[in-house]
């Protein structure tokens, strides 16, 4: 960990820790990463990816599919996993999430192995990486605009382009668009484990559409398409339908070099007015 890392922060590889225990793991959800007394999906996710590469013959999380079916507590929690299929290019492999012998989360994966320097053969349907200055951002406080905590934010360096702040001062613009730049306090290069959770990590998008409580992730489906070179990521997430109390969005991660290293898509439940 580095000394560096302010008082009451843990490293994101220590609270995704997970333990061999019999044919399965055990791991304890950390009380500081979540929202409002709930943990962020894509720490949870991180965490379940992490027991499944353990089981996988190889080393890198490159397909994710997760439905959240009960908010956890913190505290431990068990996960149990199965290898589906073994190939010579990708496992994929089950992982299921139980706290006191209720299942939380259940996810599968797609486990290969991604190589260094690879650049896209064809990239015109990504969006453009957004071109804001990550020194100009707002930093993202412990506490969301509605007065719900969010410690999780005093765990990571979250900066908010202004541009997409209207939500802060009450006026949300209508455009349903956050961009902003995600970094770990430790330091840490971003790996297919944390950038789980950098799809994530933004408020909602929401935001930007109208004032709202929680958007809890339902169901969200993740794609690791490189290893990021080291440094923050930017991150543009975008709200693109809102109906019968539900709403989907398209999330985006670039690294320092501009590569789009990972991207999500998820449907929350939602309540506006």
């Amino acid at each position: 960990m580095s000394l560096s890392m302010p008082e009451g922060t843990r490293a994101f590889a220590d609270v995704t820790a997970v333990r061999a225990v019999g044919d399965g793991f055990e791991a304890v959800v950390d009380p500081q990463w979540g929202i409002g007394g709930k943990p962020n999906g894509g720490y949870l996710l991180a965490m379940l990816a992490r027991a499944a590469v353990t089981r996988a013959g190889h080393e890198h999380v490159v397909a994710a599919s997760v439905h959240f079916l009960h908010s956890p507590d913190a505290g431990r929690v068990e996960i149990e996993t199965t290898v589906l299929r073994k190939g010579r290019s990708a496992d994929h492999v089950r992982a299921t999430l139980l706290q006191d012998g209720r299942a939380c989360v259940e996810a599968t994966f797609m486990v290969g192995t991604l190589e260094e320097g690879t650049t896209p053969y064809w990239a015109a349907g990504a969006p453009a990486r957004p071109s804001g200055d990550r020194a100009e951002g707002v930093r993202v406080p412990g506490i969301s605009p509605t007065g719900t905590p969010v410690p999780i934010m005093e765990q990571v360096d979250l900066r908010l382009d202004p541009a997409t702040m209207g939500f802060g001062a009450g006026r949300p613009s209508g455009s349903g668009e956050l961009r902003g730049w995600l970094a770990l306090l430790d330091d840490a290069p971003f790996d297919p484990l944390s950038l789980l959770f950098a799809v994530d990590a933004l408020p909602p998008a929401t935001f930007e559409v109208a004032p709202t409580g929680w958007v809890p992730t339902l169901e969200l489906t993740a794609y690791v398409r490189a290893l990021p070179v080291p440094g923050p990521v930017t991150i543009l997430h975008r709200a693109q339908v809102v109906e019968a109390q539900r709403v989907d969005e398209a999330t985006f991660v670039w690294d320092s070099a501009g590569r789009l290293v990972a991207q999500a898509t998820q449907l929350a439940a939602i309540r506006l007015g």
